[in-house]
């Protein structure tokens, strides 16, 4: 795959610009309760609430709001685990272009149910056996569509970014100066727009991935400095957080911006998703809950400093968010 260009912040600022007034300035939250806790200051930047329940619509609406109707009439073409498939159905539905969404199997329904209901068209594949990348591209090939990639692209990444500008225009608002961000990695597109961001408007604050055990080819290739693969794309809680490796865009940015990665279980997942519903009312999906879980069980200096966890989607069957609350101890 080809490097794509980097984002300048710019390119960030002109996407806050096209995102106005459809994606939602999510709030920056802050808990007494959390506070206490974690003998810091905790601001959670709640994309849970966002459009569509995740961060995801923020980068689809500012790639697909520039193309012509009349030119693509072919459509758009994604492959996603969830959160990005109803993030491009949504800005389709908005544009009036057809959408084609290519999505596990084991997807949770919520997010099945969710892409289909904004008029997308769900293909189904098996991740363990089949290329969800080669199944997208011969769809968009067939149909005359456009691809629109979840993260190697420079209009999403500046898309997620727009959530870095609100982090430190909110940041000020609130008269905090952060220490860290700490942002769910998959890909990295949400890492790097809002490490881009960063950069330019909160330049003393260091931004870290975060990731479930298991699937911490973040980490790892933060820490080598090369880009390390996972050996399973399959069997963990966080459904959202499960891509083989970073990507080559998202990574050329993110290895020399991001401080390291943080790894968090599956316990400490479920102990996160329930302290965000019984404490701060929030319905969080697992892979939305790993920034919030790495600032509750202390994988990063809390005390005396200011902390932003980006809880990054809220899209949960039911039932698995019932049982992870009857489980969380």
């Amino acid at each position: 795959m080809v490097l794509q260009p980097i984002p300048r912040i710019s390119d960030i600022e002109a996407a806050a610009g096209r995102i106005s007034g459809l994606a939602v300035r999510t709030p920056l939250i802050e808990s007494p309760v959390l506070n206490e806790l974690t003998g810091g200051r905790i601001l959670l930047k709640a994309e849970c609430l966002q459009r569509t329940g995740s961060f995801k619509f923020r980068g689809a609406w500012n790639k697909i709001s520039q193309l012509d109707p009349l030119r693509h009439k072919g459509g758009v073409v994604a492959y996603s685990s969830g959160n990005h498939a109803q993030g491009v159905a949504a800005a389709a539905q908005i544009r009036g272009l057809p959408a084609v969404i290519v999505m596990p199997q084991d997807t949770p329904l919520i997010k099945q149910n969710n892409t289909r209901s904004y008029g997308a068209e769900v293909v189904l594949y098996d991740r363990a056996r089949q290329s969800r990348e080669d199944i997208a591209a011969n769809l968009a090939d067939e149909r005359g569509a456009i691809l629109v990639p979840p993260f190697e692209d420079t209009d999403i990444i500046a898309g997620q970014g727009t959530s870095g500008l609100e982090i430190a225009e909110q940041s000020e608002e609130l008269g905090a100066e952060p220490d860290a961000i700490l942002v769910s990695a998959s890909g990295g597109g949400l890492a790097a727009g809002i490490a881009l961001a960063a950069e330019a408007r909160l330049p003393r604050s260091a931004v870290y991935s975060v990731e479930p055990e298991g699937f911490d080819d973040y980490a790892r290739s933060l820490a080598t400095g090369h880009r390390q693969s996972n050996s399973r794309l399959s069997g963990n809680l966080c459904d959202a957080l499960m891509s083989r490796e970073p990507g080559e865009t998202t990574f050329e940015i993110n290895r020399t911006r991001l401080r390291s990665g943080l790894v968090v279980s599956e316990a400490e997942v479920k102990r996160a998703m329930r302290f965000g519903f019984e404490t701060l009312k929030l319905v969080i999906e697992p892979g939305g809950s790993v920034a919030l879980a790495a600032v509750l069980s202390g994988k990063i200096e809390t005390r005396g400093r200011t902390i932003v966890a980006v809880i990054s989607g809220g899209n949960v069957d039911s039932e698995v968010f019932a049982r992870v609350l009857r489980e969380a101890a």
